[in-house]
């Protein structure tokens, strides 16, 4: 599967990073963009990280499923950005898959598209969401073409529930069991 991952200043590190990597291991081709009109970003610890495109240089029809990663940037950045209403909206209304962890999913929600879904967020940052249930105590929830992850720490959770989601249980557990040295 092709996988759009967007970026903007004060990611989660974390939550972009092992989600990108898993993926990588489970054989999907994952594009990494930046929102930022430059090719460098500046996450919450790391010094820099390069990504592959701009979003203006991607063709984001091409793409199976949108990742979103969480952290400062997804709160104070994107919702400022009409790129990714767009984004969300377009990859929701062709059915194909969008996952957000942390704060993220919260972009999806304020949108109204958890409204019939179950859901879950970084605890604090379910203000915005419009409808859908609300799973505090979930790590991961999947609903239909919307997978949303609670926090940093369910970043590889995150990743095998979107390689199952293309692949199959199978192919997750398989996948997991190699994450594990099994």
């Amino acid at each position: 599967m092709k996988l759009l991952m967007i970026f903007v200043d004060g990611f989660e590190d974390t939550e972009a990073i092992a989600t990108l990597d898993t993926l990588k291991r489970g054989g999907h081709e994952v594009v990494t963009a930046s929102l930022m009109d430059r090719d460098v970003i500046y996450p919450k610890y790391l010094k820099s990280v390069e990504v592959d495109k701009i979003i203006t240089d991607v063709d984001y029809e091409c793409f199976d499923g949108l990742i979103i990663p969480g952290g400062p940037g997804s709160i104070k950045i994107m919702p400022n950005l009409k790129i990714v209403e767009e984004l969300i909206t377009y990859f929701i209304e062709s059915n194909k898959l969008v996952a957000a962890i942390c704060a993220a999913p919260g972009l999806i929600g304020k949108l109204g598209y958890l409204k019939e879904k179950n859901f879950t967020v970084h605890p604090g940052c379910e203000g915005p969401i419009i409808g859908g249930t609300y799973l505090r105590d979930s790590g991961v929830v999947i609903d239909g073409n919307i997978i949303t992850a609670k926090s940093m720490y369910y970043s590889i959770d995150f990743a095998l529930a979107i390689h199952e989601y293309f692949q199959g249980l199978e192919a997750k557990i398989s996948l997991k069991k190699s994450l594990q040295g099994e």
